[in-house]
């Protein structure tokens, strides 16, 4: 996943940033992988771009967690596709890493001296 900066190059996001961008997707509603890529790309302003290489080892890994589950379905254009949804423990994470992750943004705000040009 890559946001786009002016001069069109792309910038490396912090580890873990995909898990709670997909968590947040599905805590919207159940959505298959390509779904999940869209709306991110579509909810940041087509800033972040999120690769299948990166989408789908991470699904893999929050479903060996637990924290999201899967089943096969057919898609909106009559494909099969494995639609996948929160699950109760992936509810609780989502809030924890959204907490943390305003968390640091507050710090890091505050340690750039963001806070005071605003």
């Amino acid at each position: 996943m890559k946001p786009k900066d002016p001069a069109g190059q792309r910038l490396a996001l912090l580890q873990g940033t995909l898990n709670l961008l997909i968590l947040r997707t599905l805590g919207l509603g159940k959505q298959h992988g390509q779904g999940i890529a869209r709306a991110i790309q579509r909810e940041s302003g087509d800033e972040l771009l999120v690769d299948h290489g990166s989408l789908y080892p991470a699904l893999q890994r929050l479903e060996k967690l637990s924290l999201i589950q899967a089943e096969w379905g057919t898609s909106s254009n009559n494909r099969r596709a494995r639609f996948y949804t929160l699950t109760a423990a992936g509810r609780e994470e989502l809030a924890s890493e959204t907490k943390q992750w305003c968390r640091l943004v507050e710090v890091m705000s505050r340690v750039l001296g963001l806070n005071e040009a605003i």
